[in-house]
């Protein structure tokens, strides 16, 4: 178990998405093991690779790590994205849980029924522009620098900008009033191994498509 972290998933965003955004920004080349029928799950369970049973599994380091939050952060530690203390890391995680929040609503839209969709979108949107998207517009005001936390990249920037690019898939203009926002959104998408991500052929998935939510069902149900 050595060279690039190898992860397994099904095809499309997900929960690893997020990890797939912090491998690319910390620069990290990364292989994909892509989950096409339940029996694929099932093989991982029965081999003993998944502790809880369950993907993403990222296979790095000698290890195959389980559970979204503790990938995520051992990759942060690891390619020095998380703060250069304690404080720092506690606020970096504060942000982040918020915007994982945020990315659930987004990320779950899709799988709505077709009854509940409308009042679904309808709580994403007032969500988004009247809890989180001001806190963390306040974020950066009264920081006053470039990025979430101290002054340097960390998850947290990486984490809010997926959010932010997701909401606008949503709803275009999901960022009018929000300024400092926009110019956040610009500035972390020219760090250049974020833009390398952000273009055309990169591992970044597409949003899910309501034609392929039943076979994303039939891996995991």
């Amino acid at each position: 178990m050595s060279g690039k972290p190898k992860l397994y998933y099904f095809n499309g965003r997900g929960r690893m998405e997020s990890i797939r955004w912090l491998l690319a920004a910390a620069g990290v080349e990364f292989e994909e093991c892509f989950l096409e029928t339940k029996d694929d799950l099932t093989k991982l369970q029965k081999d003993g690779s998944l502790l809880f049973q369950q993907v993403p599994m990222v296979e790095m380091d000698g290890m195959k790590m389980v559970q979204t939050r503790a990938i995520s952060n051992y990759i942060a530690a690891k390619y020095n994205l998380y703060g250069k203390d304690l404080k720092e890391r506690a606020l970096i995680d504060m942000y982040v849980e918020a915007v994982m929040d945020l990315n659930e609503l987004l990320m779950t839209h899709p799988l709505q029924p077709a009854d509940k969709k409308e009042q679904h979108f309808a709580t994403l949107v007032d969500k988004a522009t009247n809890r989180y998207f001001p806190a963390y517009e306040k974020v950066l005001k009264d920081h006053g620098q470039n990025f979430l936390v101290g002054n340097q990249f960390s998850r947290a920037d990486v984490q809010l900008l997926e959010t932010l690019l997701m909401a606008e898939e949503y709803k275009p203009d999901i960022l009018a009033k929000f300024p400092l926002l926009q110019s956040f959104k610009a500035r972390i998408s020219n760090i250049p191994t974020i833009k390398k991500f952000l273009q055309p052929g990169s591992q970044r998935k597409p949003p899910l498509q309501e034609k392929d939510v039943p076979k994303v069902m039939k891996i995991f149900h």
